[in-house]
């Protein structure tokens, strides 16, 4: 799902000490107990590999390059008669995790890897997530590995997953992957990873699916002030994407097939969908009522930072998501991810999310025709529970919160230029403002009213990223 990334880079001692105290705040946890990481540490020296060998698969990872919890692996080839087979290797936790032990009793209070602009708390202590359980080069590692025939249009026509010994072959980063693509210089297994993501997209236009190509943010110090730079994802990343969604939705029939499983779900959000309409016009961005949220998002150049903002406003489409759970062919009524327009699940990150690990064993049961372990069913109502809690969406709301504070700090009394996308009190004396430039959001109160849409100027009263509430950045509303 799409996620918020901010990088801090420099001294920024201050905007550092800040993001400290917001650790603090949300009592982030700043290490492992002696018995997880002892527990971990023996799991590390001996997994439970499985007879499978598929070490002869020259699998390949794509992740950022300072990246160690690398989920996945992948292997594309064109199938003889006609389409493709893609290979594609998740970590399996479950090799290493024991039910009810002590790191697994962890992972269900951290539930998530929590990611801030300097720092990542992670599920599971760095011994496994960073070691043993990573698909990292060169180390023959217990994986759940997927297999996918398709056809020449990049539609599913059969899948398999079972356990099995793999080896990554070659580690890239998102730049080097792009880079030897585009000069045409990448070996057939790379190369096969544009023609079929580029089939999955096109597949995924067809059934009125969107996928978010959310850029990067970085912080960068300048004197004793900061700059916002955005950096525009590279078209591998979406094709590196649609593997993974390929998977989550086959995940997802194979579950639903069996009668028992864990999906993740998005009803439509009309609500939604008119504050993103405010936000387009802030932004200045046209969006003609006859045209769809999802062809919107596909016109937008993540590289235009004010594209770029909108693309990460429209993140907040995706907090009305869930997961759910069935059993025994009891099926909810609700299955689709309305952005995605199929069912879905999360299964590709099992270093990183507790749900991923379940659904992995969901698929392997449901595949071999088997009822799944005890621990996995008796699992399947808290998990879901477990995972709303999840922390992940307050690290990256109250971390941009911080950083924009930080931005402004020095501009205090300065005026700017902005649209109410929203009013939050009956007496329409306070909403939030969305600034043309820079593209920040944050609280406006005003003596006057407010009306969502309107062109407003705001004069900056406040902007401490050590503000321990919500208002870190506060505007005072300017009539003309």
């Amino acid at each position: 799902m799409p996620r918020r990334h901010i990088h801090v880079t420099g001294a920024a001692e201050d905007l550092r000490a800040a993001l400290r105290a917001l650790r603090t705040r949300m009592q982030v946890p700043t290490g492992f107990p002696p018995a997880v990481l002892a527990e971990a540490e023996a799991a590390a020296a001996s997994p439970r590999l499985p007879d499978h060998d598929a070490t002869d698969i020259p699998l390949f990872t794509i992740d950022p390059p300072d990246s160690r919890d690398l989920d996945q692996a992948m292997h594309l080839a064109r199938r003889p008669g006609g389409g493709y087979r893609v290979h594609y290797a998740i970590a399996d936790v479950a090799a290493f995790v024991t039910a009810g032990g002590a790191v697994d009793k962890e992972a269900h209070q951290r539930v998530e890897t929590l990611y801030f602009p300097d720092e990542k708390i992670p599920l599971h202590p760095p011994v496994l997530s960073e070691g043993a359980a990573s698909l990292l080069p060169g180390q023959t590692v217990p994986a759940l590995l997927w297999r996918f025939d398709l056809d020449a249009d990049g539609c599913q026509v059969a899948v398999d997953v079972r356990r099995a010994r793999v080896r990554s072959h070659l580690r890239l980063d998102y730049a080097g992957a792009q880079q030897l693509i585009d000069a045409g210089t990448a070996e057939e297994p790379l190369a096969l990873l544009k023609t079929v993501g580029t089939l999955r997209e096109a597949l995924e236009v067809e059934r009125g699916g969107v996928s978010l190509d959310l850029p990067e943010q970085e912080v960068v110090e300048t004197g004793s002030t900061y700059t916002l730079v955005y950096r525009a994802p590279r078209r591998v990343d979406g094709w590196n994407e649609q593997i993974s969604l390929l998977t989550g939705m086959a995940a997802a029939d194979l579950m639903i097939a069996a009668g028992t499983g864990i999906l993740r779900t998005l009803g439509a959000a009309p609500d939604g969908v008119e504050k993103l309409r405010r936000s387009a016009q802030a932004l200045e961005i046209a969006w003609p009522h006859h045209v769809s949220y999802a062809e919107l998002i596909r016109s937008l150049d993540p590289a235009n930072p004010r594209h770029a903002a909108f693309l990460l406003d429209a993140t907040g489409l995706f907090e009305k998501s869930a997961y759910i759970h069935f059993a025994d062919g009891s099926l909810p009524e609700s299955l689709i991810h309305s952005a995605i327009a199929d069912e879905y699940t999360s299964c590709t990150a099992p270093l990183r999310r507790l749900v991923d690990r379940y659904v992995g064993e969901l698929c392997l049961a449901a595949v071999a025709g088997q009822a799944p372990p005890a621990w996995v069913k008796d699992a399947l109502t808290t998990v879901p529970i477990e995972m709303a809690r999840g922390r992940g969406k307050d690290a990256d709301r109250e971390s941009m919160d911080v950083v924009e504070a930080a931005l402004l700090k020095d501009r205090i009394g300065q005026v700017f230029d902005g649209f109410v996308i929203d009013v939050k009190d009956a007496a329409m004396k306070k909403g939030v403002v969305h600034l043309k430039d820079p593209a920040v959001v944050g609280t406006v109160k005003s003596t006057q009213g407010l009306k969502q849409g309107n062109r407003v100027r705001v004069k900056l009263k406040k902007a401490d990223p050590a503000e321990q509430g919500r208002d870190k950045v506060l505007f005072e509303h300017v009539p003309e």
